[in-house]
């Protein structure tokens, strides 16, 4: 009785100054794409439902508050671990709050299980996944508005593929390699399979995935892997430089750590967001963050190249959600003129860098034409 009260009184203080919190609270949507550790992590058996797949995923990657042997409320940011599969394979997740863009530094951190190789800082274990970011802009609750990707070190990289399209097949029985075909042969073979191996019998393909086929299209990293004992045993993945999840030993700030800017992955920036055509935009907060492995790449006995995912926090949890500022296109706090010039410049194809996606449908019908020109015309002569 005296242990259960004092959980009681533990969680009443903890409601009594209740907070924004700082770990992820939401797994919206996953779909692994075919992998050895797919299936496991999170486990799915024949017959389950996608509802299923995404509360145990959610279990081991958001955040809780757990009591102890003695009473006491404990937070847990890190619980557990999620595999993405093979190239595409994604994960949409989501904070109790908008995570706001604070300029300048570093907004929020999602972790994986990369880490440095003894001695190495050039790599080790590195997983490279992708991250984007989206604005709830039709304001109900689900990540179904524009996403922007957070351009890393490797964006700009001749060896970096954009608009690059995986197609894999379901296999007949689940003791077969997986086919995939893709839409672009350079730098690597425009088909091929995910392997089985020895040491992962359960079904490869994603059980809870509907249809026959499953495609993805994003961006793709060159390949990262070496063999270094040339026989096929000893595999070394050289990480990327930034902006990558599962890609170097996280920074935790929550842990005490310092900063290893030598092997660690600092975080992701808001401020590193880019529309679809490559074009940087300011974006004052968002609601909803998507990682998907980059990696289209198989390492001999250690089999595919599989982003992990292992929570996520915001460095900011209480920063002032900003009110949004229709018409402000030009992102520099006002509305004037200088806007207008800047919507019709989007219109027409030659938006600038810097632009603000989120305040250029001041009709709110869902379009950018000529109407939101009027419409932001008004609302300066307001």
């Amino acid at each position: 009785m005296k242990k259960l009260l004092l959980s009681l009184f533990a969680l009443m203080a903890l409601s009594a100054t209740a907070e924004n919190e700082p770990f992820l609270t939401k797994v919206y949507d996953l779909m692994a794409a075919p992998g050895q550790f797919t299936n496991t992590m999170p486990k799915c058996s024949a017959g389950e439902t996608k509802a299923d797949v995404l509360k145990r995923a959610a279990e081991a990657i958001c955040g809780r508050y757990e009591e102890d042997d003695w009473g006491d409320v404990e937070m847990i940011y890190k619980p557990g671990m999620i595999s993405l599969g093979g190239y595409g394979g994604y994960v949409v997740v989501g904070f109790d709050h908008p995570v706001v863009n604070v300029k300048g530094d570093y907004d929020f951190q999602i972790f994986g299980n990369g880490f440095m190789a003894t001695g190495s800082t050039s790599g080790g274990s590195s997983e490279p996944g992708i991250v984007m970011v989206s604005y709830d802009a039709n304001g109900n609750g689900l990540p179904d508005d524009p996403w922007y990707e957070l351009a890393g070190s490797e964006y700009a990289s001749p060896k970096t593929q954009h608009n690059f399209t995986i197609t894999y097949y379901k296999p007949a029985t689940d003791k077969e390699d997986i086919r995939w075909t893709s839409n672009d042969a350079n730098p690597d073979s425009i088909s091929g399979y995910v392997y089985r191996n020895t040491f992962h019998q359960q079904n490869y393909w994603p059980l809870w995935a509907e249809g026959e086929t499953l495609t993805f299209t994003g961006t793709k990293l060159a390949n990262n892997a070496v063999d270094l004992s040339g026989t096929g045993s000893n595999w070394f993945q050289t990480c990327k430089a930034w902006g990558y999840v599962d890609n170097r030993s996280d920074y935790d700030p929550l842990s005490g750590w310092e900063y290893d800017e030598a092997t660690m992955n600092r975080g992701f920036k808001i401020d590193w967001a880019v529309d679809a055509d490559g074009t940087p935009v300011s974006l004052p907060m968002v609601h909803f963050i998507k990682v998907y492995n980059a990696m289209n790449q198989q390492c001999g006995w250690i089999g595919e190249t599989s982003t992990e995912v292992a929570g996520g926090i915001d460095f900011h949890p209480q920063a002032a959600v900003p009110e949004p500022l229709k018409g402000d296109v030009n992102a520099d706090g006002n509305v004037d003129v200088s806007d207008v010039t800047a919507l019709i410049n989007c219109i027409l194809g030659q938006k600038s860098a810097g632009y603000n996606p989120v305040a250029i449908d001041v009709t709110a019908d869902g379009n950018v034409d000529v109407s939101d020109v009027t419409a932001l015309i008004n609302l300066i002569l307001q």
